[in-house]
């Protein structure tokens, strides 16, 4: 368990000292597997990691309902908030959001990373600390009118987005 616990800095220095995204992916998908299947009581299935590379590099990956999405986006999830910037997970509704950055949390939280859930609920004040968080879980609609709002702000402390990121899209089309 601690040396699972380890690997978040580990592969951070890994980032740091030169090596790609690319070659510590195996590893990187291999430790979420496993912490997965202690936490959560759920092993990602082959298929379910190749739709992590899939996400990863940006493409559309479709999988039909109760095939495991949910998961599947924790692998580049986590790949993607090594390199220190947020990864913004994007859902279409408040209790999948809410539902999921409690469940899958439990890995991200593990492995040492903060986790943000943002619903019609949530205030400004606790946006922007949530916003701050290393995974992100949002509704579609929260987070393009924070992204509007936030072209309007002239105050830098008052921006939800305050760096790039990483964004995963639940239900793209």
């Amino acid at each position: 368990d601690i040396d699972l616990q380890n690997k978040t800095s580990y592969f951070k220095d890994l980032l740091k000292n030169g090596s790609t995204k690319e070659e510590i992916l195996p590893e990187v998908f291999a430790v979420v597997r496993e912490v997965s299947k202690r936490k959560l009581g759920l092993r990602h299935f082959d298929v379910q990691l190749i739709g992590g590379i899939v996400l990863h590099q940006g493409m559309i990956a479709e999988m039909k309902t109760g095939e495991g999405k949910t998961l599947v986006a924790t692998l580049a999830a986590y790949l993607n908030s090594l390199s220190g910037d947020p990864v913004h997970i994007i859902t279409v509704n408040d209790y999948l959001a809410s539902r999921d950055s409690i469940w899958m949390g439990e890995i991200y939280k593990y492995l040492g990373l903060s986790v943000g859930c943002i619903t019609s609920s949530t205030d400004h004040e606790e946006r922007i600390k949530h916003y701050n968080s290393d995974i992100v879980y949002a509704t579609n609609n929260e987070i393009s009118f924070d992204f509007l709002r936030d072209n309007l702000k002239t105050n830098y402390e008052s921006l939800c987005f305050k760096k790039d990121g990483f964004a995963i899209v639940d239900e793209v089309d």
